[in-house]
């Protein structure tokens, strides 16, 4: 995975409810794609829908790839989620990256009211239809919570790449067998190193699959005083620090929350941490920056000068 030099993105922010929306969105894309970055990921809670939001603010601004991290799938048929990520796909003249993931129990069961028994099945059936759709425009498939038998006219003008939100083993293993790879968050280099990668690349090459992506997206901050900014990561994200999947990675990291996989430091420390994330075998580094005022403009002039530096 080592054989092209790691692409920079950046993450997308939600903007605030009210009147210009997807204005304010569209001006982050463009500011991306100004800055050089070869991509821009939008997080899909509960505010805009990523996919659409992306179809329309994206169309306006060429060149840059747009990804949505994640979409969760138990809202959506496989059927309806095919066809928005084609359509999106078409308006946006083949440059989404449709990531997807399984959400949370807490969301899925107590807030949307559906089961979340056996995750892994349910993600194995629903790319069992949702694939094929993208892929050929047609499933039929019956298993034991999903059934498809379609055929669609949507355009299928640009492949469209599926990366999955996958950490434990059973994920991971489909996001190398059947998918494009995965999209992190919240885990750290030596888990990438020792597990992610590993585990990913094999499934992929066992399956004759090319290469996987391996979308990794951390906090970053350029600072002066470190600990002041992990401490406040560990504010901004301490949600994610209780969500039992993200648990488990930064338990693996050895790290006691999320500050602790934050990447933060002066300009060279952070260069460093990136860098260290390249030889992890992280294909795409999605940047979230959480400083304010001249942080935000050191970390981001970092990242430009990363995007411009010459490959090593």
């Amino acid at each position: 995975m080592a054989d092209r030099p790691m692409r920079i993105g950046v993450s997308l922010t939600e903007p605030p409810p009210g009147p210009g929306a997807l204005q304010k969105l569209r001006d982050q894309v463009v500011t991306a794609a100004e800055d050089g970055f070869a991509s821009a990921w939008m997080a899909n809670i509960f505010g805009l829908d990523a996919l659409t939001a992306l179809a329309v603010a994206g169309s306006q601004v060429p060149g840059i790839e747009l990804g949505t991290a994640v979409v969760p799938t138990y809202p959506r048929h496989p059927v309806t989620l095919a066809q928005q990520a084609l359509t999106a796909q078409s308006a946006l003249d083949g440059r989404l990256a449709l990531g997807i993931g399984l959400s949370h129990q807490i969301v899925i069961e107590h807030m949307f009211g559906y089961s979340f028994d056996k995750p892994a099945r349910h993600m194995r059936e629903y790319l069992a239809v949702l694939l094929p759709l993208l892929r050929e425009g047609r499933a039929s498939y019956t298993g034991d919570t999903l059934k498809a038998e379609v055929t669609l006219s949507t355009p299928r003008d640009h492949p469209v790449p599926v990366l999955l939100a996958a950490l434990a083993p059973r994920m991971l293993q489909l996001a190398g067998t059947v998918a494009d790879g995965t999209i992190l968050w919240m885990t750290g280099p030596e888990t990438v190193a020792g597990h992610i990668v590993p585990k990913l690349t094999a499934a992929a090459e066992e399956s004759g699959r090319p290469a996987p992506r391996v979308v990794c997206t951390l906090p970053i901050c350029v600072t002066d005083d470190p600990a002041a900014a992990r401490t406040r990561a560990d504010g901004i994200f301490s949600i994610y620090g209780q969500l039992p999947s993200y648990r488990a990675m930064l338990d693996m990291e050895g790290a006691a929350g999320p500050g602790d996989v934050a990447i933060v430091g002066d300009e060279a420390a952070v260069g460093s941490q990136v860098a260290t994330l390249a030889e992890a075998g992280v294909t795409d580094f999605v940047a979230a920056s959480f400083g304010q005022g001249e942080e935000a403009e050191r970390t981001r002039a970092l990242l430009r000068g990363l995007v411009t530096a010459p490959a090593a």
